[in-house]
């Protein structure tokens, strides 16, 4: 993974090397507080310790009681979901992958409708194995199985904690089943059982994928100057402090855009503390030029834009034509197309004096998707390090977790009782 924090430079919000080389100390100083977390083994930092204490064979074992199904289903919620889609949808294979990670019933009922449940598997992830929403869909999707004739026992997954429902349902019926990492927050567990399990469903290299993570922890060092990830954390931190306080996060691969998904949870979740924090905004390159890019470029002067893209790719040539003022695309491959239009939107931005920053992978593929998630990873630890701020803790989350909880009888909760005190100013149609 490279980065390129150039675009970053002398723009409105924008930093100076200056301000970089004077940052650099706290980043040294951040960098000592996250190597003692790891070593440590402490709660959140354990995350980065993933590309190493990770048990492939541990998620073989388990993947390995089913046959190559012809789909996989995951159902989970945020980091228990968005890990697995990612790579899921990064990596091709005859495999489909589908996720159920909201409640939604036309969307659960119309998916259910067409999925051969006889030929899936079914991959159930929670941690406390007690999330509303994931047990709700699970139900569903059991009932769904038993309804097709389908011995649901047979196809199940799971990937729970070391107690609650899932753990004994799953020694109940003697489903496999994989742990949760002690340590580890859901949205910074993709190096692990609750994302890779689905990759070794769809068949591919989890080791590699581990190696890429690896790289990504073989890069951090105690200057931003010498790691692309804390060069990426910083930046962004140092330009939030200066008014950017959205970042536009804007693959350039249909196959990354997931990852743009996995990234607004892992940046928001992590970061949005205490008054502080930056906004994750998901694009796709080059779809978003024609309607996003005109706000970046022209809007508020509070924004940040992250251009993502693989320097290799598979390519396709497009046809000569002799329609007029076309022949000039003909013959070239797709991919000059989307080059260009990369190097247009990044020179636009420049222009318009809107600061962004390049992040290239060779290509997508499994090693260079573990380095770039494990990128990532360190770049939020660091942010958070330098924002003080609590970057493994989701209060606000757990908050509506148990106001929903109280509204469907799951317990007595005193955040359920705040539904009553809403507001109202209705305008209803006459």
């Amino acid at each position: 993974m490279d980065v390129d924090i150039g675009n970053a430079l002398g723009t409105t919000p924008g930093l100076t090397t200056g301000t970089l080389e004077r940052l650099d100390d706290r980043v040294a100083d951040a960098h000592e507080r996250i190597s003692h977390g790891m070593d440590a083994d402490e709660f959140g930092y354990a995350s980065l310790t993933l590309p190493e204490t990770a048990d492939p064979d541990a998620i073989r074992m388990a993947t390995d009681r089913f046959d190559r199904p012809e789909a996989v289903l995951t159902v989970g919620i945020g980091g228990s979901a968005l890990g697995a889609a990612t790579l899921s949808n990064a990596l091709e294979s005859d495999v489909d992958a589908y996720v159920l990670d909201n409640v939604d019933p036309d969307h659960v009922r119309g998916l259910l409708d067409d999925l051969p449940l006889g030929d899936t598997v079914l991959n159930v992830v929670s941690r406390s194995g007690t999330t509303a929403e994931t047990l709700a869909n699970f139900l569903v999707v059991r009932e769904a199985m038993d309804r097709a004739g389908v011995d649901w026992t047979e196809r199940t997954l799971v990937t729970t904690g070391e107690a609650g429902n899932l753990r004994r349902l799953a020694d109940t019926h003697d489903l496999p089943a994989l742990d949760v990492p002690e340590g580890v927050p859901g949205r910074f567990s993709v190096l692990s059982t609750v994302g890779l399990a689905v990759a070794g469903l769809q068949g591919h290299d989890i080791e590699p994928v581990l190696e890429g993570g690896r790289d990504g922890m073989d890069a951090l060092s105690g200057s931003l100057f010498e790691s692309p990830a804390y060069a990426y954390g910083a930046t962004t931190y140092a330009l939030a402090e200066r008014g950017a306080l959205t970042n536009a996060f804007m693959p350039y691969t249909e196959s990354l855009e997931t990852f743009a998904e996995w990234f607004a949870q892992l940046w928001a979740e992590s970061l949005g503390k205490d008054g502080v924090g930056q906004t994750p905004a998901r694009a796709l390159g080059a779809t978003d030029q024609h309607s996003q890019l005109q706000l970046y470029r022209a809007g508020p002067a509070d924004k940040l834009v992250t251009l993502v893209r693989p320097t290799e790719r598979a390519d396709t040539g497009i046809p000569e034509t002799d329609l007029e003022g076309l022949s000039y695309l003909g013959g070239s491959p797709l991919g000059d197309v989307l080059d260009a239009e990369f190097a247009a939107t990044e020179a636009s931005l420049a222009a318009a004096d809107v600061p962004n920053v390049r992040i290239e992978v060779d290509r997508v593929d499994e090693r260079a998707l573990g380095e770039l998630l494990y990128g990532m990873e360190a770049a939020c630890v660091l942010y958070g390090e330098l924002a003080s701020v609590s970057t493994f803790t989701q209060p606000a989350v757990e908050w509506g977790k148990k106001a929903a909880r109280g509204l469907l009888g799951g317990g007595n909760f005193p955040e359920a009782d705040a539904v009553d005190d809403k507001r109202e100013l209705r305008v209803e149609q006459s």
